[in-house]
């Protein structure tokens, strides 16, 4: 029986195709919160809010993580779950619309620094 020489295991990089491919994940995240929020408010059902949110934060993961790797990636998750919740709280101050384009505009910038810049 032939044997081969061991090589390392390669890792296969899923690489994003469509649409978004070129899209950065920040500008991905940021519209997902604005829309997932839309969707809810404009149809009446939360949930259906926030399952396009859910949609939206696992596209990030699996787009960001090949290129940023996991720390980051999570660091970015976590942002945009205190977002989340900061654009709760802030809505009684500010108004819903305006603390979710805040939260948006948050979320982005820190998305667009941890996971589409390189270090």
């Amino acid at each position: 029986m032939p044997t081969e020489p061991r090589t390392a295991a390669r890792r296969v990089r899923l690489r994003p195709r469509g649409p978004l491919a070129a899209v950065p994940t920040a500008v991905v995240a940021a519209v997902t919160l604005v829309v997932a929020f839309a969707v809810a408010q404009l149809s009446d059902v939360r949930a259906l809010g926030g399952a396009l949110l859910v949609a939206g934060v696992v596209w990030c993961v699996w787009r960001s993580v090949q290129g940023a790797g996991w720390p980051r990636t999570v660091a970015v998750v976590v942002v945009g779950a205190v977002c989340f919740v900061g654009a709760h709280l802030l809505s009684a101050v500010i108004g819903p619309w305006p603390a979710v384009l805040v939260s948006a505009l948050v979320l982005g910038a820190i998305a667009w620094v941890l996971a589409d810049t390189r270090a």
